[in-house]
């Protein structure tokens, strides 16, 4: 993986010295940043020639091949690359797992040549089937593929270009999964079959779509039983050989990926809010045009860390544990540990014993949980906060959506905001108060229920580390109640306290500094509405220009066995995921004279994973839906919103009684709490 140096810091040209913004600097790629083009380590459908160091999903059209459009390409289903992510990098193997060896070698019916194919073999019919993945979903019509060219022959002197294959089927999906992947049945939808095929060359038309597997598989045919050749084991090389496939089609993918290298920033630092400058864009008679209602979509993550690798890599000791060494050792120098190997037992016969570990076998890799973050959540909008870690070391990767298959969005730079740490290091571990060292090692709390907690925190400093007079602890709590502060086991009265939706802030009697560190409680009570939930932190300067420093899970205390933020919550019974509805009013009247125009709907969501999409769902007595009203996505956790008596087309429904209720679909799960309301005007 390339690593680039620090040469990516810009500051901001408007922020003076003593402006609001002094002390924030910006990390930018594209634009007048980082070239995305010099950058990536991963990327699938990405075009790096738009105007002024910009990306874009590459434009399918049918003079080229799709594999042509493409790079990187792997011809086994498990690359032997470290690292490999499912959709980041193209693939296309033989059999179940497919083979980088000059034969069998998948790409060689790739790669846009007629004089490389994989020579016909005795094996049995079967095990002849060929999968190919885009690593997005591609708009494809056309499916072909075609016999070696002129000048190569059988053994029997029959050439190749004859060669037609007997029987055959093709099949493409959109998406699968392994359960699909391991057998060698249709990935999909079948486009074309034969069972009696004569014609060297093979061309299939389909309706333009989305594809992004195709499988290709030999079939027995009446004319292999003709030649005594459909078991395979006649010691004759079958009929037929295909030397390449092709797949045209015309249009925009459904997505495009690229990742960055690890960037190497040169010094530890906070993060910001994320930023970037896109365009969307629409193809008019085959022209990219700007198209501000194109129905497309950006999205970014991001991870950090404190060094330049996020894995951990381990080779097993003479004693069977496992010792920690370098990248290259492990991907160069160590071999994959055999379940078994079978030796002759000096009778006859064989002997299949295990093997032990022992040095030069790989023992695994690990994820470097203490010096690197996880992905961040998917963002979607600009300006938003990423809620990363400090680091030294950044990684972005982006996905760019559309929709239809002339519409995308350009990606012309994004750019993120840093600053200088206060801290080299703030760590804290929450526990409910009463219990702090609880059997699990982590809190456990009744779902939904006023508890209160103790959050125990420390700072750690290096020489220059500016310090913090304040910290926000998120709780995802309306009823937040800040109870207490604790300064080195002593009660003190904070400086100031501010409770807000979804937490509170404390300000400090005194500066948190190298000079003054000591071990800070704050005692506070909050609902839990998430089976898990972690209690995010940080710290900050009240009159600083400094970004907030995010608070770390680690071991504060003697006194506190969680070393966590992690809090799991438990419920008797599997909770409905839409309780306590409330409405402002009984009746809502919209008519404009600014009495019950709106009516406000306050509820709470229990146990989502993750944000999901919100409607607002409006019956008739007898059952038939009146109006279907989107209000984005929400977490679990109190929540509101309001409605104006209108449907979704905007038409205010006639006075009556109705049925209105908060409907919410998560995973396989899916509720609806409906309530009376009274329209009248």
């Amino acid at each position: 993986m390339k690593r680039l140096s620090n040469l990516w810091l810009w500051f901001l040209a408007a922020a003076s010295a003593t402006g609001a913004a002094a002390d924030i600097s910006l990390w930018q790629i594209g634009g007048s940043g980082l070239r995305w083009a010099d950058s990536d380590s991963a990327q699938v459908m990405i075009d790096f020639t738009g105007p002024n160091n910009s990306i874009q999903p590459v434009l399918v059209s049918s003079d080229t091949t799709v594999f042509l459009l493409l790079e990187n390409w792997s011809p086994k289903k498990a690359p032997d690359e470290l690292g490999f992510v499912d959709g980041e990098r193209p693939r296309a193997w033989k059999g179940c797992c497919g083979t980088s060896s000059t034969v069998d070698n998948a790409l060689n019916l790739i790669d846009g040549s007629g004089k490389t194919y994989n020579p016909v073999t005795s094996n049995s019919i079967n095990s002849e089937y060929y999968t190919i993945d885009l690593g997005v979903p591609v708009p494809l019509f056309r499916f072909a593929m075609s016999t070696p060219d002129k000048g190569f022959f059988r053994s029997d002197g029959t050439p190749l270009e004859e060669d037609a294959i007997p029987a055959f089927e093709v099949s493409i999906a959109p998406d699968t999964n392994n359960d699909v992947l391991n057998t060698s049945n249709p990935i999909g939808e079948v486009i074309v079959e034969a069972r009696e095929n004569v014609v060297p060359k093979i061309a299939a038309d389909f309706p333009l779509q989305y594809v992004r597997y195709v499988r290709y598989k030999r079939k027995n045919s009446i004319l292999d039983e003709a030649t005594n050749q459909s078991s395979g084991h006649s010691g004759t090389a079958r009929k037929g050989t295909v030397a390449e496939f092709f797949l045209w089609g015309e249009g925009i993918p459904k997505r495009a990926t690229y990742k960055t290298t690890i960037f190497d920033l040169g010094t530890v630092v906070n993060f910001g809010r994320l930023f970037w400058k896109a365009t969307p864009m629409r193809l008019v008679n085959g022209v990219a045009e700007e198209a501000p209602d194109a129905n497309v979509q950006i999205e970014v993550e991001a991870r950090t860390g404190i060094d330049s690798n996020p894995d951990i890599y381990y080779e097993f000791t003479d004693m069977g544990t496992r010792v920690v060494v370098e990248q290259a050792r492990y991907q160069g120098k160590l071999k994959n540990q055999s379940a078994a190997v079978t030796n002759a037992d000096g009778l006859g016969g064989t002997l299949t014993l295990s093997t032990r570990p022992k040095p030069g076998l790989r023992a695994g890799i690990e994820y470097d949980q203490q010096n690197w973050t996880f992905w961040s959540f998917p963002t979607t909008e600009s300006d938003r906060p990423l809620n990363l870690n400090r680091g030294s070391h950044l990684q972005i990767k982006v996905v760019l959506h559309s929709e239809r298959f002339d519409e995308f969005v350009r990606l012309d730079s994004l750019w993120i905001e840093t600053s200088p740490i206060l801290a080299s290091r703030v760590v804290a571990e929450i526990a409910q108060l009463g219990q702090p060292n609880p059997a699990r090692g982590v809190a456990e709390v009744p779902l939904g229920e006023m508890t209160d907690f103790t959050y125990d925190i420390k700072a750690e400093f290096a020489a220059g580390e500016v310090g913090f007079d304040a910290l926000r602890i998120s709780t995802g709590s309306t009823q937040t109640e800040f109870k207490a502060l604790e300064v080195d086991g002593i009660a003190t009265d904070p400086a100031g306290i501010e409770v807000a939706d979804n937490g509170f802030v404390v300000q400090l009697p005194q500066r948190i500094s190298s000079a003054y560190s000591p071990n800070l409680r704050v005692t506070f009570a909050a609902e839990v509405f998430d089976f898990a939930r972690t209690f995010e932190g940080e710290v900050f300067n009240s009159g600083g220009t400094e970004l907030p420093q995010p608070i770390e899970s680690g071991d504060v205390s003697d006194a506190i066995g969680t070393n966590s933020l992690r809090v799991l919550a438990a419920s008797a019974a599997n909770p409905q995921l839409v309780q306590d509805v409330q409405f402002s009013s009984g009746v809502i009247t919209p008519n404009g004279d600014g009495v019950n125009d709106e009516l406000v709907i306050s509820y709470s969501l229990f146990a989502l994973p993750q944000s999901v999409p919100v409607q607002l769902q409006v019956f008739s007595l007898d059952g038939r839906q009146v109006a279907q009203v989107q209000h984005g996505q929400q977490g679990s956790g109190p929540q509101r919103l309001s409605w104006d008596g209108r449907d979704q087309r905007g038409e205010t429904l006639v006075p009556g009684l109705y049925l209105l209720g908060i409907g919410i679909e998560a995973e396989d799960k899916s509720a609806l709490q409906l309530r009376p309301i009274n329209i009248a005007y």
